[in-house]
Order: C-alpha cells, then structure tokens, then sequence
C-alpha cells in the first residue's frame, strides 16, 4: 500500500479564556475516519511546487532542513494553506501590500474552484496577486499512520495564527461541522465519548494544551521543530534469513533497540523458550502456548543477575517451568503476577514448591478462565515499589481486561511489564462481569501519567512510542463505543444481538457472539455514566436535555 504524502494545518487564536484551535468534523459517509474531529489537512498534490513562485518569508531549502527532509518542504506548507482553504475558508495569505486579507477579499469567491480542483493555489495567488507568507507557519509534528487503516498517510503538522478578520466554515461535503475550542477541553470532550479524535490530532492537542497564548506557542514551535519520525527500514533476521523491518511493523521498536547500529543481529520472530535480553538484567522467555488469544504465546519477564525476580511464570507447562529453572539457576527470590487468568498463573505453584520463592499478586475473582489455584503471599498496592536486582518495581492497579490486573514499572530503565493491559497485534478481551470497560479506559488514561520509555506486553514484542501506542487503545475503544451508542440511539429499546449486529457490521457475523461481549462491556460503561439504561434483555439510549 502507498503511503501519501499529506499536511494539516492547526488554525489557533487567542480568546479571553485562552488558546483555542479549530476543528472540524468528518462526513460520516468518509471511508477514512467517519465522524472524527480533525484539523483542516489532506494530501500534497503534485503541482503543489508551483505555488513556491507566490511565497514570502523562507525558501524551500530553510523548510526541508527544518523538516529534515532532503526537498520540498515548501510543498507541504503550500498543502497545508491550500486545504485549510478548501476545508475551512481561511487563507492565510497577504497582498500586494504585505496585509494578511480579510474575509471580504475576492480570493475567497474562488473556494470552491480550488476545491473542486479547478484553480490550483499557485494559480489563486497569480489572480488576485497574493503572497503566501510561510514563515508564519511552524513546523509541528510528523506522523504516518500505521499499517491496518484502508489509507496511510506521511502527515506533516503546521501551526499558525487564524487570520483576523476571516470567519472559519466547514465546507459541508468533506466536513460537517467546525468549532473553536479550547484543546484541553476538547481532549476531556474526547475522553468523555462526546467527540472522536484521532490519534495525532490527540497528540497535537496535548502540545497545544500547554500553551495559554498564540504567541508562546509559536515561540516554541518556531525554536523546537519535532525530532523526524521513525521512518527508516531497519534489518533484522527471520527463520534464519535477513529480513527488513518497516516502521509499524510488530518486530520494528525491539530491533531499534536492541540493534542500535542497525547489524542485522535481532530476530524478527518469538520462539518460545529462546532467552532474549530485551533490556539490562531484563530477559524475555515465551511459553510454547501459541494460539489465537495468546499470540506467539505468554511472556515469561527474569529480572536480575544473581538473584531473579520473575514476572508471570505462565502455564503450568512443565518444559516452561524448567526453562524458567535453567536461566535462572534455580534462584528465584520472587515471582509477580500481572493477573490470574491461565495462561499467566499457574506455574506459579511449581515455582514456590521448587524454589521457595514469595508470591505477590491479587487474589482470582470467580469466573471461568480464573485460577483459582493461585496463592499469594503479598498483595501489593497501588504505587508500592517492589525491589529487585534490575532495579525497582512501581506496582500499577490497572483494571480493565481483569480486576485484579498489575502492572509493573520499571522505574530506573522506564519499561512497563504491561501484561495484558496492553497486548502488541490484538485487541484486549474485556468479558464482563470482571471485564470493565469504564476501568480499562481509566487505567489507561492514568498509565499517560507514568514515565514509560518502552512496553513489554505479555504477549509479543518490545513496543516503543508508548503514549502512542496508549492514545491509539483509548481512540480505537472509544471510536467503537460512539458506534455503540449511535446504534443504540437508531435502535433503542434493543437487545444485545441487534446492537451488536449493526455496532459491529464491519466485523465477520461468525464472531458475533465474541463481539457481543465487547457490545455488553460498553453498554455497561455508558450506564454507569448515565448514557444508557436496560429494562429486562432491552437496552435504552437515554438522550442528553
């Protein structure tokens, strides 16, 4: 699949309460992104060069350098005007006399001809004798969409002033709405359910929010362009062959890190039993449980040098169990349980008849799929600290796919042992009643509080980008939970099965019964926030006064 060059623009004004951005809301009919609140953006067109004729300020070459790319970093700006333009009526651009132009200059009868694609910008310019001055644009942040979605991007984000004088307007075909708002009140807006935000667009408000007026915000921006986004290809060996990793791909962030030189020598595959030091005293052993809901299969984490800490000893597979004794000699001091669910716990009886060691988890709820064998000699709380030998343990609460689920924080080296809070390739289960929607979004919110640098997942491999990876878990979540609630709406009074039969019309009808559960943990989650109510097996919407 090409991946599109494409730019935004972020249109911010100052307001008697503060910054406020402009965004604007997709059409629900749009194959990428329905119904989402983005910023005026979309892709560089091929004869966007030759709008570098009509700029002021800076050339191309202070652009691309600043951009840390080679050329036509011009181009991306001209894009970024060009469809702020089309997407919310605002141009910035000045005249023959050096002034930004107002809402009533004659450029913008030509809206829709740019929009149609009729006049390009160059030519907009050439016609009313405009100016496109792009040093007031600063460079913000990269992003390029992960593999998955139907469309991938390479997003540059530029910020700049909203020009006095012009009102802004969606242009009701590719955008339905706009608004102006503060960004920490549209990030609470997001985390509420009540407006769907992307990915970078989320990321981008988190560094608005920072800020109280245009000017410090341009300051910064001006003096702190972004660091260039992973991009790079990187080698790494598969089934005994070289292979090359893309950005995105499962095995890219662990080869970076533990290939830093880029060698060749990390291998693109989990095969379990093999030790692999994913971190300094932090070594990674997989259990030979592969299947659909465990992946490759559990990660076993050995902390330490002489003396182990082991996180999540797995199943009670015996050539596991001994893989376990064999690296670590049979001194094992510890042994930490994210959660009690089978594939996690169960060793963890052979381990204390072996080796003597002390336990801490939580004790198992009911409910199938629970070991109900475990037995814990500590029950640590939130925010106690754990010592080992590769450094200490802040003890996380982070319930959501279990109510007794732990993480684990690395403090010193930032490595979260995320369990399966946090899986690399497929989506957390959350089964009520012990799956809890509302809590898993919580804890996930509260993990952007920590200082985390990289993820290890019980399941796959070493994940980098974490607030990224946390902010793509809430978004997907949340995007599915605003289907819910409008298939609720569409519906209400419904039962579980017809909701769940249009909530999930994009997934195959043979996982229905699987997608019910998700359909009930959101239900549930909109309940406890007033949003819904049930009457018997029917669900109704309960509509906002």
């Amino acid at each position: 699949m090409d991946i599109r060059p494409a730019a935004t623009l972020v249109l911010v004004r100052d307001t008697a309460d503060g910054l406020e951005v402009l965004l604007l809301q997709r059409t629900w009919d749009a194959v990428f992104m329905p119904g989402y609140f983005v910023f005026p953006g979309g892709r560089v067109e091929e004869n966007e060069t030759h709008g570098q004729d009509h700029i002021i300020g800076t050339v191309d070459a202070e652009i691309s350098q600043i951009m840390s790319v080679d050329e036509g970093g011009a181009d991306y700006m001209l894009a970024a005007v060009r469809e702020c333009f089309e997407e919310s009526g605002v141009l910035v651009a000045v005249d023959k006399q050096g002034n930004p132009i107002a809402g009533d200059h004659p450029a913008h009868a030509d809206r829709k001809s740019v929009f149609d694609g009729d006049l390009s910008l160059a030519s907009l310019c050439k016609k009313h004798g405009l100016a496109i001055p792009l040093d007031r644009l600063a460079y913000l942040g990269h992003w390029i969409t992960p593999p998955g979605p139907p469309r991938r991007f390479d997003t540059r984000f530029f910020v700049t002033p909203a020009p006095e004088g012009q009102l802004a307007g969606h242009d009701g075909i590719e955008t339905i709405d706009h608004v102006w708002i503060r960004p920490e009140q549209a990030l609470e807006d997001h985390r509420k359910g009540q407006c769907l935000l992307g990915l970078p667009t989320i990321r981008t408000l988190r560094v608005l929010s920072d800020f109280d007026t245009t000017e410090a915000l341009m300051r910064y921006a001006h003096a702190n362009p972004p660091e260039p986004y992973p991009s790079k290809p990187w080698p790494a060996m598969k089934k005994g062959k070289p292979v090359t990793l893309e950005p995105g791909a499962p095995a890219y962030d662990e080869a970076a890190k533990l290939d830093p030189e880029g060698e060749g020598s990390t291998r693109a595959e989990i095969i379990p039993g093999e030790a692999v030091e994913v971190a300094a005293r932090v070594v990674r052993l997989t259990a030979p449980n592969p299947g659909m809901m465990t992946g490759p299969g559990t990660n076993t984490y050995i902390l330490g040098h002489e003396r182990f800490t082991v996180i999540d000893p797995g199943p009670a597979n015996e050539s596991h169990i001994e893989r376990i004794l064999e690296v670590t000699g049979g001194v094992i001091d510890q042994v930490l349980v994210t959660h009690t669910h089978q594939d996690h716990s169960p060793a963890v009886a052979a381990l204390k008849e072996r080796t003597g060691c002390r336990v801490f988890g939580w004790p198992a709820p009911p409910g199938a799929g629970q070991d109900q064998t475990f037995r814990a000699d500590d029950e640590p709380e939130h925010g106690d600290l754990i010592v080992t030998e590769a450094g200490v343990l802040k003890v996380l609460h982070t319930p959501g796919h279990a109510s007794n689920h732990l993480c684990f924080l690395l403090v010193d080296q930032q490595l979260l042992f995320s369990g399966d809070h946090i899986m690399q390739g497929s989506t957390v289960v959350i089964n009520p009643p012990d799956g809890d929607m509302k809590a898993y979004i919580e804890s996930l919110y509260e993990l952007l509080a920590e200082s985390v640098r990289y993820i290890a997942p019980a399941h796959g491999f070493l994940m980098g980008h974490p607030e990224a990876v946390i902010d793509f878990l809430i978004t997907h979540r949340l995007s599915r939970e605003h289907k819910v609630a409008r298939a609720l709406e569409a519906l209400s009074p419904v039962d579980l099965k017809a909701l769940t039969a249009k909530a999930y019309d994009d997934v195959p009808a043979a996982i229905h019964g699987l997608a019910a559960r998700s359909a009930l943990a959101h239900l549930l989650k909109l309940e406890a926030e007033h949003r819904a109510f049930r009457e018997g097996d029917l669900w109704h919407a309960i509509h906002e006064s």
